[in-house]
Parts: structure tokens; C-alpha cells; sequence
């Protein structure tokens, strides 16, 4: 299983959602940054669920244990092991999933693949997987702010066919914080929480797309060919659970324009720094950073456990209905946001630090 992410900034994640807890294992961290269990909670936080009526009512304080790696306040450079132990699992919720396959869910596929699955919860299915990304991507998000002062912002762009008016360049986390389901815009997320709550009441699920921004992102990020940044990014993202598709910049609504409408025409300012008029590039040309906001958007689908009753199969092949039981989000967008930010923060700080070790020693 690729249960290892990354090239010198590398994190291993662990557990099972219905296990005895779950974590992450960081390595190529940098000695002598420092970093609290605070810092990385109030990103598990932001995670975790139970937070509000439009998320699953799984109640998990999701409490980080930093094991190793950080003495005294600061990284030492060695692996830092997180943990995160679980509390409010009902395995018994997931009885009569241990044979009958959720339609759109990893189910099948595992057992086809392996022979054997975690059925309790999804195991490493789940989204409780997460975890491991999120608090690594805490400590990802400290680096990159020490070392280049990068700053990254997530926020729920779309629900359904609900969209948001959000300018990228300028919004703040206390924006996005302000209301339940992170959107800054916040007459719409009154009609975004108004259509959620419906669709949960009535034991469904929806989708929509995070929008994310990582400002002040230093110029030369990525390489050719095979390690263009937006690759990573788009790997890094799309291997979020549910997640279905990405663009970065203009993405597909790029087509629509000529060279000449969509090229980003370039001007100095006043201190011989390159930028860019307009940019449809998202901040990356050639698979590398241009200094300019790196804008990206990930959609999500509709959770697939859901409590209406739908057509599906045995293990053994016999055809059946169910109708899911246990807790889930009707919407799993609210909770993405910290997730989407930290592998946007894991990708770039490893681009960060292979750059440093790349470039810095010959660049006059």
C-alpha cells in the first residue's frame, strides 16, 4: 500500500478508523523548529468531527500525543511520531457492512484487490486516515511560514450548485472560520448550511469543491518533467478520500479563451521582481513557482455511506439492498478544508527543501 508521502519531507501515515488510534511518522523534518501539541491541534481541530449539525456526530477529541522528535519545544531533527488514539467507535454500526458492499465506497474494490478489509469503519479507507496528514501538514504549514513566510488558506468554494464569491488574493483564515462550513462569503454560507442540513435530514449526501491559496510562494518550486509542482499538487490532493477532481489557475474554464486572452504577461517592479498582470497560470509556469499566488481547486464528491436504501451485492454475489447505518457527514467539504491546506503545505514544503538543496549553494 503507498501509505508514504513525499521525497525529503516525507510522512508515513497508520491505523485504522476503528482501531486502537491512528497517527503519522514524519521524517526529514529540520531540527530546531519550533513547534507545540497546540499548534498541531488546532489544525486537528478544524478536522475533527463533531464540530457542528452539518458534520457527522462522531464525537472524537482527536487529543495529539507527539511520541518522539521534538524535545524541549523543538524539532530534533529525527522521526516525529504523532498519535492520535480513537474514542467513540460503534463498530456495531458497520455489522451489516462486513457483507454487503456501499455502493461508490472503497468496499469492493478492497476486497477485490486484497482479499481482506478493515469492514469496522473502512479502516484505512476512512477519512479518520486523515489524520496523519493533518498534523504533519501542521508542521509543514510552521516551516514554510519561518523559512519563506508562505501562507495557506483553504475554504469551501461550492456546494452543490451553490457557488461563492471569494477573491483568492485577500481573504483571511478568520474568514474562513467564521462559520461552520468555512466560506468566507458568508451570505452564501448561510444558503450552504440551509442546503446540507436539508440533504441531512433527509439521509443523503452532496459534494462540492474546496478552493485553496498559498501566498507568497518563493519562485522556482518544482522541475521539469516528471516533478512539475502542479503534478504534486494534484497528486497530493487527489488522494484525499473522495476527492474527484483538480484544476489549478484557470483549470477548464481556460478552454474557453485564446493565447493571447489567457498568456499572463510579465512586468518588473520597482525592485527588479518578475510579475505577472493577470494569473490564469496559478502561480505556476513550466511546473514551476512564479512567485504569484498558487491557486488550486479540488472537487469532492457526495459522501457515499448514506442512510437511503440503494441496490447492491454480497461477498458471496447475492444481489440486496442496504441502507447504511453509523455516522457520516452529509458533506464532507466543511472538514476538507484543513485537509486540502495540508497537502497543498506538504507538497510545497518538500519542493522548499529539495529547492534549498538544488540551488542554494551555487546560486550567486
Amino acid at each position: 500500500m503507498g501509505n508514504t508521502f513525499g521525497h525529503l519531507f516525507r510522512i508515513t501515515t497508520f491505523g485504522e478508523s476503528h482501531g486502537g488510534g491512528v497517527g503519522v511518522v514524519i521524517d526529514g523534518c529540520p531540527p530546531l523548529l519550533d513547534i507545540t501539541a497546540e499548534e498541531i491541534q488546532f489544525e486537528l481541530d478544524r478536522r475533527k468531527p463533531g464540530q457542528s449539525k452539518i458534520t457527522t456526530p462522531r464525537r472524537e477529541s482527536d487529543i495529539c500525543e507527539i511520541i518522539s522528535g521534538v524535545f524541549e519545544g523543538k524539532t530534533t531533527g529525527t522521526p516525529i511520531a504523532i498519535l492520535v488514539r480513537n474514542k467513540d467507535a460503534r463498530s456495531q454500526d458497520y455489522d451489516e457492512m462486513a457483507v454487503k458492499y456501499r455502493p461508490s465506497h472503497a468496499d469492493a474494490t478492497y476486497d477485490l484487490k486484497y482479499g481482506i478489509r478493515s469492514w469496522q469503519g473502512g479502516g484505512r479507507s476512512s477519512a479518520r486516515e486523515t489524520i496523519g496528514r493533518v498534523a504533519a501538514g501542521a508542521i509543514a504549514k510552521k516551516i514554510l511560514k519561518n523559512i519563506a513566510g508562505v501562507e495557506i488558506i483553504g475554504y469551501v468554494k461550492q456546494i452543490q450548485d451553490i457557488i461563492a464569491s471569494v477573491d483568492a488574493n485577500i481573504v483571511t483564515l478568520e474568514q474562513v472560520e467564521s462559520n461552520i462550513v468555512r466560506c468566507p462569503d458568508q451570505e452564501t454560507a448561510t444558503k450552504m448550511i440551509e442546503r446540507i442540513d436539508q440533504i441531512r435530514r433527509n439521509q443523503d449526501s452532496i459534494g462540492g469543491i474546496v478552493e485553496c491559496v498559498a501566498r507568497n510562494v518563493p519562485v522556482g518550486l518544482g522541475s521539469p518533467v516528471f516533478d512539475k509542482l502542479e503534478a504534486d499538487l494534484a497528486k497530493a490532493v487527489m488522494s484525499l478520500p473522495a476527492s474527484k477532481g483538480f484544476e489549478i489557475g484557470s483549470g477548464f474554464s481556460g478552454v474557453v479563451l485564446t493565447g493571447s486572452q489567457h498568456n499572463d504577461e510579465f512586468y518588473y517592479d520597482e525592485a527588479k521582481n518578475l510579475h505577472t498582470y493577470t494569473n490564469y497560470s496559478g502561480g505556476i509556469q513550466g511546473g514551476i513557482s512564479n512567485g504569484e499566488n498558487i491557486i488550486l481547486r479540488t472537487a469532492f464528491k457526495p459522501t457515499a455511506t448514506i442512510g437511503k436504501e440503494q441496490r447492491t451485492v454480497t461477498k458471496t454475489g447475492e444481489a440486496t439492498t442496504l441502507a447504511a447505518k453509523g455516522r457520516h457527514d452529509p458533506c464532507v467539504l466543511p472538514r476538507a478544508v484543513p485537509m486540502v491546506e495540508s497537502m497543498v503545505a506538504l507538497v510545497l514544503c518538500d519542493h522548499l527543501l529539495r529547492h534549498h538543496g538544488q540551488c542554494s549553494v551555487l546560486k550567486p
